[in-house]
C-alpha cells in the first residue's frame, strides 16, 4: 500500500527528529515531491550510482541515505560531471526521492550511539550512557501562533507540519486551535483576499498553535505564508524555555558509557567482532582495566576533544590524535568509518516499521559497501 512521501518523511522524523542534528549537518529531504507515492524504500549509508541502480531494479521510490548526498552546493547536474552529481541526476531521472537522517539518527535515544553502547555493555541496566554533547537536543524551540480563516486551517496546519512543525516527543502533527473573530480594514495599496478597500471586515478565524524546532523555523514560516490565504498573515513567534531533563534521558551527540565493572581493552575491542565490515584497530600502552568509554560512530575525533574517558571508540580519527591519546595512557579502538554505521541499518529498519511509515516495504541495500575493505588472502 503506497503512502505519500510527506507521510513517510513524518514517520522518519518520528524515529530521528531533525532538530537533533548537528548545526553543520544537511539532514532532511534532498530530492523528491512530497505528494509522490511511496510503496518501497531502500536504506543505505552512502548514495552511489550502484545504490540508485539497485533501487530502480527493486522498484523503490525512496532511498534513505544515512550520509547526506548533497552536502556541498552542486555546481551542476550533468552526465559527464563528477560522480556526486551523476548519482543525484540518476535518482532524479528515476523519480527517486532521497532523504538523510545522519547526525539526528546518531543523537536520538535508541539511535546509532546507543546501539554502539549496547554492543559494549549488552543489556546491563547498571551501565549508564550520557551524551557527550547535548547542544543539539537543547537547541532553541519556538511556538508559532497563526490566525487563519476556518476553511483554510487544515491546509495551513498540514504544510507547517510538513516543514517540521508539530513534533512533541514521539508524536507528530501536534497542534491546538481555538475559534475567534479576526478584524481588519484594508487601506490603499492592499490586495485583500477578503473584503474591500476602506471597509472594516470581520472573519471567523482559528488561532492555530504548533511547536517548531529552531532549525526548522524559517522553512515553517515560509510554508505558512505560502499556504495562508491572506496577503499579510497575522502570526506570532514565541521562544520556549527548555525543560530540564535527566542527563541519561537526553539526546545528543556521542556517548560517554560508564560501566559498573571494569573490562580489559581487549574485551572492549572484542565487543565489535560481530560487525561484518569492521577492521578493528586497538591501541594502548599497557592499560589493564577501563570503565569509562567515549563512543561516536563515523569520525568522532573532533567530538572527543576535551572529553575525559579511559577509552575512545569510533570509526576513524586522525593519526596524531590517536597517537596523543595512546601516549597519554588512554585506549583507542577504531572500527572503520562505515563499519561503525552500516550494521545499524537493520535496527533502523525495525524502528521505521513501527512508525507511520510501516506501510512501506523497507529493505537494506546490498550494493552499499565501504569504499575500502580489508584484503584477505
Amino acid at each position: 500500500m503506497a503512502m505519500k512521501l510527506s507521510q513517510v518523511i513524518s514517520g522518519l522524523r518520528g524515529v530521528a527528529p531533525e532538530a537533533l542534528a548537528e548545526p553543520w549537518d544537511k539532514v532532511g529531504l534532498h530530492l523528491g515531491d512530497p505528494e509522490q507515492a511511496v510503496s518501497k524504500g531502500l536504506l543505505c549509508i552512502d548514495l552511489t550510482e550502484a545504490v540508485v541502480a539497485e533501487a530502480v531494479k527493486k522498484g523503490c521510490e525512496l532511498i534513505v541515505a544515512y550520509h547526506p548526498p548533497i552536502f556541498q552546493p552542486l555546481t551542476g547536474l550533468t552526465d559527464d560531471g563528477p560522480w556526486t552529481q551523476r548519482r543525484v541526476l540518476a535518482a532524479a531521472r528515476a523519480n527517486l526521492a532521497v532523504y538523510s537522517p545522519h547526525t539526528a539518527l546518531d543523537a536520538v535515544r535508541g539511535g546509532v550511539c546507543d546501539w554502539m553502547c549496547r554492543l559494549i555493555a549488552g543489556d546491563d541496566a547498571n551501565a549508564q550512557a550520557r551524551p557527550i554533547s547535548v547542544e543539539a537536543s537543547m537547541r532553541d524551540e519556538f511556538k508559532v501562533v497563526v490566525f487563519v480563516p476556518e476553511q483554510h486551517e487544515v491546509a495551513v496546519r498540514e504544510v507547517m507540519a510538513w516543514a517540521g512543525a508539530g513534533g512533541i516527543g514521539h508524536y507528530r502533527e501536534c497542534s491546538f486551535s481555538t475559534p475567534g473573530t479576526g478584524g481588519f480594514r484594508p487601506v490603499a495599496g492592499a490586495n485583500p483576499a477578503v473584503g474591500k478597500i476602506g471597509r472594516r471586515e470581520e472573519v471567523a478565524e482559528r488561532r492555530l498553535e504548533m511547536i517548531v524546532p529552531g532549525a526548522r523555523l524559517p522553512e515553517v514560516l515560509s510554508e505558512l505564508r505560502r499556504a495562508h490565504p491572506y496577503e499579510q498573515p497575522a502570526y506570532d513567534v514565541f521562544k520556549l524555555e527548555p525543560e530540564p531533563v535527566v542527563p541519561q534521558e537526553q539526546a545528543g551527540a556521542g556517548r560517554v558509557l560508564d560501566l559498573p565493572s571494569a573490562i580489559s581493552p581487549e574485551a572492549l575491542a572484542d565487543s565489535f567482532m560481530s560487525l561484518p565490515e569492521a577492521t578493528i584497530k586497538l591501541g594502548h600502552r599497557g592499560v589493564k582495566r577501563i570503565k569509562t568509554i567515549a563512543v561516536c560512530p563515523g569520525a568522532g575525533g573532533s567530538l572527543f576533544e576535551g572529553v575525559d574517558a579511559d577509552a575512545y571508540v569510533t570509526g576513524e580519527m586522525q593519526h596524531h590524535q590517536a597517537l596523543d591519546l595512546v601516549q597519554c595512557g588512554k585506549v583507542v579502538v577504531l572500527l572503520g568509518h562505515t563499519a561503525s554505521e552500516r550494521p545499524y541499518l537493520p535496527v533502523y529498519r525495525r524502528l521505521i516499521q513501527k512508525t507511520a511509515a510501516k506501510a512501506v516495504k523497507w529493505t537494506v541495500s546490498r550494493a552499499d559497501r565501504a569504499p575500502v575493505a580489508l584484503r584477505r588472502g
